[in-house]
């Protein structure tokens, strides 16, 4: 296939880069955005360790065909390095970074719940958190990070 150029918006920053007509967002993340924090787990949507916001969306990069992003707005966890926000420090004391592989998809989704509180709301953290797998952890530091950070961001939440 033959190589395009893709041009999205890129935690906030406009980006223009050349890539394999065949690549997925996290080729291209990992590739020549030098987005690392995304991290690649299984490949195939199972595990959610490469959980993006696509238009706001949480996406498993790895599912999506790049060029399926011209035009649209990527956010990964470089993101909250660039916006000072505060998840970051607040998981990290509640336990959630374990070994990283799957801490920058379960801060992308916390990221998510906390902009849509409506969904958190009532719901089981760790139904909601359920696409994000851990391998060394048990999701205990997890769901109470998650229910922290959705208190912090104003919306009650019990860490059930």
């Amino acid at each position: 296939m033959a190589e395009l150029v893709l041009e999205f918006t890129l935690n906030g920053q406009p980006t223009s880069c050349r890539v394999p007509g065949e690549a997925r967002l996290l080729d291209v993340l990992r590739g020549p955005c030098r987005c690392t924090g995304v991290k690649e787990g299984c490949g195939e949507g199972e595990c959610g360790a490469c959980t993006v916001l696509l238009d706001g969306q949480p996406v498993n990069a790895c599912l999506v065909p790049a060029f399926q992003v011209a035009g649209r707005s990527v956010e990964t966890v470089e993101a909250l390095r660039c916006d000072r926000d505060p998840d970051p420090e607040l998981l990290n004391r509640s336990g959630v970074a374990q070994c990283g592989a799957c801490t920058p998809g379960v801060v992308m989704m916390i990221r998510w719940l906390r902009r849509n509180p409506h969904l958190a709301a009532g719901a089981d953290l760790r139904q909601l958190l359920a696409g994000n797998l851990c391998r060394c952890t048990g999701y205990d530091g997890i769901v109470s990070g998650a229910a922290a950070a959705l208190k912090q961001a104003g919306g009650q939440h019990s860490d059930t």
